[in-house]
């Protein structure tokens, strides 16, 4: 028998975060988070998230094992004024048991019908910045910080209960080699020309702070006319600058502005530190911060994770004044791959912006729905 318990105390957050080391105990290409960091995700006083947002925390036993775990979650902007009565769900980890995985997904239908919701899908997170998708192919590929690594049978359990695919993402990687100056450092002069404007060189983290309120405002403009988009409050800008600044290179974080020197186009790129987590183990000490910060400094693989324009900006080149920037930065610190995190599949515009580097994609996954009849 299958016992679903809410996760109320540190003890049982803990349990849940904890969950998957032993999941994926015997997997080469999970990374595991950093415990500390994911209890502060799910930290009602710390996260900013849950003044907009409720989220639940089950974990599933079987004779008195822990042997699954949902994040149950409502965002209240996107069911209030986007008018999407969406039931989230995300962090849904079990053991190959259908018992299991039918009584985690039952426990998160039974709250969107309580809350009079239509639909639920999953595995998402609390915004449009947080983990997505459930992994379909590319299960022999190290796992990245930003995207949740699976068991090939998860989609046979999505499946057996009846859900059907929403959305799929692609991730994509080419190698630096392919990146060729000719298909930007042409345009990218012009564009600044035209334009008037001029891409910032900033090397401390202390100079892209001062940019980073307005690189988030830009985020929500740049992004907003995508599918379930829900923009980032005030609040959370703050919260994600303390969580997410600290771990990027300053020379990996660019802007480009205009004559006024305001914010039309930012890129943050970060350093690859799956090889460094998984040294870690979860824990920053004693000799996970040493890893972590050797990975920043010298990790040869790349991951593309943000790039907005403004889109009054949009389709005016301003990409080959940040593919400059990135060229010369990537070509003085020897990286040797780069990676893209997952993108819509039918965001052609974003496909087409990488064309030029014959990118391979190498990971597909989905996020699945089901209605709340």
């Amino acid at each position: 028998m299958i016992e679903i318990k809410e996760a109320l105390t540190k003890k049982d957050l803990k349990a849940f975060v904890k969950l998957p080391f032993s999941i994926y105990k015997d997997s080469k290409y999970w990374v595991p988070p950093i415990i500390k960091q994911e209890l502060s995700t799910f930290n009602k006083k710390e996260n900013p998230v849950f003044n907009d947002a409720n989220a639940h925390f089950f974990l599933a036993y079987k004779n008195g094992v822990i042997v699954g775990r949902v994040a149950a979650i409502i965002n209240w902007i996107e069911v209030n004024q986007q008018n999407q009565k969406k039931m989230r769900f995300g962090w849904f980890d079990f053991i190959d048991d259908l018992d299991v995985s039918k009584a985690l997904l039952d426990t998160v239908i039974t709250i969107g019908k309580d809350h009079d919701l239509e639909y639920t899908e999953g595995p998402v997170g609390f915004s449009n910045l947080d983990k997505v998708g459930v992994m379909s192919e590319g299960f022999g590929h190290l796992g990245r910080m930003i995207t949740w690594y699976n068991h090939p049978y998860y989609i046979k359990h999505y499946e057996n209960y009846g859900m059907t695919i929403e959305k799929t993402y692609l991730e994509n990687k080419f190698p630096f080699e392919n990146v060729k100056p000719k298909f930007f450092e042409r345009i990218q002069t012009l564009v600044k020309k035209r334009y008037g404007l001029k891409a910032l060189e900033l090397t401390t983290t202390e100079e892209v702070m001062g940019y980073a309120d307005e690189m988030f405002n830009l985020f929500n403009e740049s992004y907003a006319s995508l599918s379930s988009f829900v923009a980032i409050t005030d609040l959370q800008k703050a919260y994600f600058k303390k969580k997410f600044i600290s771990f990027v290179n300053p020379e990996y974080i660019k802007f480009v502005v205009d004559k006024e020197d305001k914010l039309v186009a930012f890129a943050i790129v970060m350093p690859s530190f799956g090889k460094a987590l998984q040294k870690a183990k979860g824990k920053l000490f004693p000799m996970g911060f040493k890893h972590l910060l050797h990975a920043k400094k010298h990790s040869k693989d790349v991951t593309f994770y943000l790039i907005g324009v403004h889109p009054s900006y949009q389709n005016k080149g301003l990409t080959g004044i940040i593919f400059s920037q990135y060229y010369h930065t990537f070509k003085k610190k020897g990286i040797e791959t780069c990676y893209r995190t997952p993108e819509l599949i039918d965001n052609h515009a974003i496909h087409k912006l990488w064309k030029d580097f014959f990118p391979e994609i190498y990971i597909k996954r989905h996020t699945y729905k089901k209605k709340l009849e």
